[in-house]
């Protein structure tokens, strides 16, 4: 199946490393031009550098205002367009109610939540007929995940937002969709595991509650966001898509 992909430039932040990085992968592997964005320079450089000449890095920190303007700005410069952005960031500190203190909450909120609404809304005012904005999210925006109280709290009112956004930007032919990852291998879904006394056995029991019986893989995850950004899904919009070998209690 041709995505559409060919030539077309998008910005995926957060992707140096895990979900962000393989769905990176994956609109490269597919013809489109990436700019790729993290935190530290070298991390960037070197993300780039494995993803070949359609792909260039940019250090960036979501939660800084002048971000929204630099990559959009380097995806013209460096590819002569803009046609999507994909916001994805490193998950907010693990921790119960109790436990995370009000430094946690601003810094996520600063970097997952206001970080995020301003790259959309940069996007959206750049983006014409056929842009596509995602969004990484989390399985804590339907079903609360335990441990995650940050994430539980910030994650539902950003999908809040990328609706709202969906159904203003509708009209201009602008798509805006959520990715809700779940059991993703990677470093922070082992970290995560990690945090128990018993890491393989907290493995065996969360994927005895995935009906496929597995946890997914990375690139699982990236096709999945390269196809929802593509023209491919040229009718999707304001949806969230649940990407978790079946976790999710609800239909």
């Amino acid at each position: 199946m041709d995505l559409g992909l060919k030539d077309r430039v998008y910005v995926v932040t957060g992707a140096t490393r895990g979900l962000g990085n393989a769905a990176a992968r994956e609109l490269v592997a597919d013809g489109a031009k990436v700019i790729v964005s993290g935190r530290d320079a070298k991390s960037a450089a070197d993300a780039a550098a494995a993803l070949g000449p359609n792909a260039a890095g940019v250090e960036a920190d979501n939660a800084d205002p002048g971000t929204p303007a630099r990559l959009i700005a380097a995806a013209r410069e460096r590819f002569g367009g803009f046609d999507g952005i994909l916001i994805s960031v490193g998950g907010p500190p693990p921790g119960f109610a109790a436990d995370n203190t009000d430094e946690q909450w601003t810094a996520a909120f600063e970097s997952v939540f206001l970080g995020a609404v301003r790259l959309a809304r940069a996007a959206a005012a750049e983006l014409g007929d056929g842009g596509a904005i995602g969004f990484v999210l989390s399985g804590s925006v339907y079903e609360p995940i335990g441990g995650l109280t940050i994430s539980n709290g910030l994650r539902p009112g950003l999908a809040g937002f990328a609706k709202s956004l969906a159904d203003e930007v509708g009209p201009r032919g602008i798509r805006v969709v959520g990715l809700l990852p779940s059991r993703i291998e990677t470093g922070r879904v082992r970290e995560l595991d990690g945090l128990s006394a018993d890491p393989e056995a907290t493995r065996a029991a969360n994927e005895s509650r995935i009906p496929l019986r597995r946890y997914g893989t990375p690139e699982e995850f990236g096709r999945t966001a390269a196809f929802l950004l593509s023209p491919a899904a040229s009718y999707l919009t304001g949806i969230m898509v649940p990407v978790d070998g079946g976790m999710r209690s609800g239909f």
